[in-house]
């Protein structure tokens, strides 16, 4: 700039418009530059009350100024990511052949029988939360039961829509508003090859972001090694450790014999955070596939094994968030499974349809479901999804 008074108005965090010539930067940290021979500023900035300051803000402190910390490089990084992943996303499942159902953000049911459901109803004042629609209605936890439908005539199919968990949870891995992206595959009969299927999105969605976010990707694995060494690890075509969740017990156990555990690791209980943190950070150091958990943990619509009393399942684990995504093979007994929602006390007729599909030329499938946030948490290391999503909706608070 040769003129510095063209510099004179110019504060923190104002708009401007700059004309001039576009040069190389003989600057370490950028490659091009701008030498300016008109500056405007549009949107002035008034640099006393502004929050946003060159210096180092923390996560917690941009949480608190969510409107405007899109400005600040961590999460205008993240940002990017995070529309580059899901492009990568889309992008691996059309060219395989699945086709996109916009799942209902509103739903009758609750997929996994947790009954951690937002409930809908009018801001009328006499209504009810029955009123409107004649029954009771919630905010999606998952998209699965609906996508199954489409299967079972696309044969592949994938949701990425928004659910809903009324969680009270703190923790870092949760949020109470969620992006999942939900698939479901006809005519797999063996859970290998549905681990096979996510092992593929993951590397195909990891090296995409690998080939054109290097950059955003690049900020966050500078100067850490461990982190890089998981995306590249992510990406290699080998294969990812798999095991059953009873070696996974008997890796747990095994460890426990140093007292390092809060939780015992027992046959019969599910793997605690602290469990599977063991396993993906410590022990394989890397993505790890935990299979055929015990049925009586798990929902009621997986395929029960063999040996009755495990079901084909499966959880990605990773450092990180630990687990990243979950899956099965859907039972597709018809008598089985109206059994088995009988006994477990639905509503009344509220899964006859779920239930039928198995009566009308049903076949051997399987699908999955990942935390998109998740997905991009273990991606850039951070230690909350809090500072992924853009808006984030937890216990305790709605902001904007």
């Amino acid at each position: 700039m040769d003129d510095p008074q063209l510099a004179s108005k110019l504060t923190t965090g104002c708009a401007v418009e700059i004309r001039g010539r576009l040069t190389d930067s003989p600057g370490r940290e950028q490659s091009k530059e701008v030498q300016a021979a008109q500056v405007e500023v549009v949107g002035p900035c008034d640099p006393e009350s502004y929050p946003l300051q060159k210096k180092r803000h923390t996560l917690e402190f941009l949480r608190e100024i969510g409107h405007l910390r899109p400005r600040s490089q961590t999460i205008s990084a993240v940002t990017r990511l995070r529309d580059g992943a899901e492009m990568g996303l889309h992008r691996f499942f059309h060219k395989n052949e699945f086709t996109r159902i916009h799942t209902p953000v509103l739903t009758s049911n609750d997929c996994e029988g947790g009954g951690e459901t937002f409930n809908v109803a009018t801001a009328e004042k006499k209504g009810t939360d029955t009123a409107f629609f004649g029954r009771k209605v919630n905010l999606t936890v998952s998209g699965q039961l609906h996508l199954e439908v489409f299967a079972s005539a696309f044969k592949r199919t994938y949701t990425f829509n928004p659910a809903f968990r009324a969680e009270h949870s703190q923790t870092g891995r949760h949020l109470s508003e969620f992006w999942m992206v939900e698939a479901e595959c006809a005519f797999v009969n063996r859970l290998s090859t549905l681990l096979d299927v996510e092992e593929e999105m993951i590397r195909s969605t990891t090296q995409y972001l690998a080939n054109t976010a290097e950059a955003d990707l690049g900020f966050f694995l500078r100067d850490n090694e461990p982190l890089s060494k998981l995306v590249r690890r992510l990406i290699d075509k080998e294969e990812y450790p798999r095991i059953s969740y009873t070696d996974a017990i008997d890796i747990l156990q095994r460890a426990d014999a140093k007292a390092i555990f809060t939780f015992k690791p027992q046959w019969g209980h599910g793997l605690q955070s602290e469990h599977e943190r063991y396993l993906a950070t410590k022990h394989f150091n890397g993505p790890v596939f935990v299979t055929d958990y015990p049925a009586d943990i798990k929902p009621f619509y997986m395929l029960p094994n063999p040996d009755r009393c495990t079901v084909a399942c499966m959880d990605l684990l990773v450092p990180g968030p630990c687990e990243l995504l979950g899956g099965s093979l859907r039972d597709h007994d018809f008598e089985r499974l109206e059994r088995r929602v009988g006994e477990l006390g639905f509503e009344a007729g509220s899964l006859d349809w779920y239930v039928n599909l198995r009566k009308y030329g049903t076949t051997p499938h399987g699908g999955y479901g990942m935390g998109f946030e998740r997905y991009l948490q273990m991606l850039t290391g951070l230690e909350s999804v809090r500072d992924i999503v853009p808006f984030p909706r937890h216990a305790g608070r709605c902001q904007y």
